[in-house]
């Protein structure tokens, strides 16, 4: 297991003191904001993030990926009848993913929620089909820059689109392209009907990606969920990539929770404290 944190964790900080401290404490990897990197990432060329991904190596980092897909610019939506917004949405996302693969990161983690849920008017069957046709393309933009779009089921209480691993892993099945695949959260799991380490072993075929954090919004080992049976399950399917610290609760400031949540994982995956 590998691991890495996401950047916006360390809220206020630059790119190159983010990067310092995550290698400092021992993190591998570094999962990108787009919004943290420009205010309109649809700006940012290849080679701007080429020179951001060579910066991360340089510090001793790799880039994982990129997640928050949707927060900037505004206007994007998943599932909307609109078809100019969703083209806009495609032809964003496919941008995404050549910056991704421009960084040498492999992974796009679709959350988004607010820019994915369906109106109470919008027919539910149409709204799906609408997203498996835009995913479905931006997956082909994404085998072909080596990248992966990983889409991350979260609760009813973010989202009434994709909302229980069940349903992510029908519309993985539906877009039905090597290059779509499920990402799981542990505090979108801690939501679902079944314990945890069930969901995760219901999804092994189709899991590429995992998020690391807890119901109560900090990271590993800072709430009350038990990371053992999590390990259990992830060992079972065979999952071994990364796992990246999302947390949506700042105020212990980012020192502690990436301290706190590295030396938690390192002793619940048996890999000391380097």
């Amino acid at each position: 297991m590998r691991f890495a944190i996401c950047n916006e964790t360390y809220q206020g900080w630059t790119l190159d003191k983010t990067i310092e401290h995550a290698a400092s404490v021992g993190f591998e990897g570094l999962e990108l904001a787009p919004f943290t990197l420009a205010d309109d990432p649809s700006t940012l060329t290849e080679q701007d993030a080429a020179a951001i991904g060579e910066r991360v190596r340089a510090g001793g980092l790799e880039v994982t990926g990129l997640h928050w897909l949707l927060l900037a610019p505004e206007g994007l939506h998943l599932t909307t009848p609109d078809g100019a917004v969703r083209e806009r949405t495609v032809l964003f996302v496919q941008h995404l993913a050549r910056l991704c693969a421009a960084m040498g990161g492999e992974v796009l983690v679709w959350g988004s929620p607010a820019q994915r849920s369906l109106d109470d008017d919008w027919d539910r069957d149409e709204a799906t089909a609408r997203a498996v046709e835009a995913v479905r393309s931006i997956s082909e933009v994404a085998r072909e820059s080596g990248v992966t779009v990983a889409m991350e089921p979260l609760p009813p209480s973010y989202t009434n689109f994709l909302s229980s691993a069940a349903e992510g892993r029908t519309f993985v099945d539906a877009v039905d392209h090597p290059a779509c695949r499920l990402h799981l959260d542990v505090n979108a799991m801690s939501h679902e009907q079944i314990p945890i380490d069930e969901v995760i072993r219901a999804s092994g075929e189709h899991l590429h990606y995992f998020h690391a954090n807890d119901p109560c919004l900090l990271g590993p080992g800072m709430g009350d969920v038990d990371y053992g049976p999590i390990r259990s399950a992830l060992s079972e399917v065979g999952y071994d990539g990364w796992m990246s610290v999302e947390v949506f609760d700042y105020e212990p400031g980012p020192e502690r929770i990436a301290r706190e949540s590295l030396d938690y994982l390192r002793g619940v995956f048996g890999m000391g404290n380097g």
